[in-house]
Order: C-alpha cells, then sequence, then structure tokens
C-alpha cells in the first residue's frame, strides 16, 4: 500500500534528524510548513530549548500584505535579525521533511541574507 504524504514526510523527516541536530555552538533551523503559514525556529537540542522563533503570524509580517513565499523570506530575516541577537551567528538546516523548494528555500535565502551561515 502507497504511503500518504504525511507518512512520506515524516520517513524523510526521520532521515534527516538522524544527521541534523543543534548544539549550543551550532543550533538547528527547524521548519514547518502549514497551507497557509510557515513557521520556523532556532533550537539547541542538547538543553531541549528554543532560542528564538519567527512565523507568517507575526504582527510585522502578517501586517505586509504579501504572497507566501514572499511572507516566508520575511520570517527568515525576522529570525535571523533575532538569532543574531540572541548570539547565535552558525545553524544547521533542517527543512523539516519538505522539499528545499519554494516557501522553504525562501525562508532559508532569507535568512541567509539577514546575516546567519549554514
Amino acid at each position: 500500500m502507497a504511503l500518504t504524504k504525511e507518512q512520506r514526510r515524516q520517513r524523510i523527516k526521520n532521515r534527516i534528524r538522524k544527521v541534523v541536530s543543534g548544539t549550543e555552538t551550532r543550533p538547528r533551523l527547524a521548519v514547518y510548513r502549514s497551507n497557509k503559514e510557515i513557521y520556523a525556529q532556532i533550537i539547541d537540542d542538547v538543553s531541549g530549548k528554543t532560542i528564538s522563533a519567527a512565523s507568517s503570524r507575526d504582527k510585522d509580517i502578517d501586517s505586509v500584505k504579501v504572497n507566501k513565499v514572499e511572507a516566508a523570506k520575511l520570517v527568515g530575516k525576522t529570525l535571523a535579525e533575532k538569532a543574531l541577537k540572541a548570539g547565535v551567528e552558525t545553524i544547521a538546516f533542517d527543512r523539516g521533511g519538505y522539499l528545499y523548494h519554494g516557501r522553504v528555500k525562501s525562508l532559508a535565502e532569507g535568512a541567509r541574507e539577514a546575516g546567519l551561515k549554514f
């Protein structure tokens, strides 16, 4: 029997998480993409703490009327600015089982433009 989209994404996500984990010096940037919104957070997996987070539902991003790809880029820039304030410069990118394409790619490019190193 064929896998559903969610089961397929979960398998890919598990495969990625075997390799990518966040440390104090190089935390993980985790992405979650729903149909309408996109969420991202920078996580230190060793201590189990979220260092910073941003989403397309934040007031400063939601007030700007742009399409979903451009909103994802704004989320990446906002997250990178918060991370740099918290003292994080390099991260490990966790695409969460999604293809590196469209909104996920746009978020990563926005974070790079704002100064995060992958």
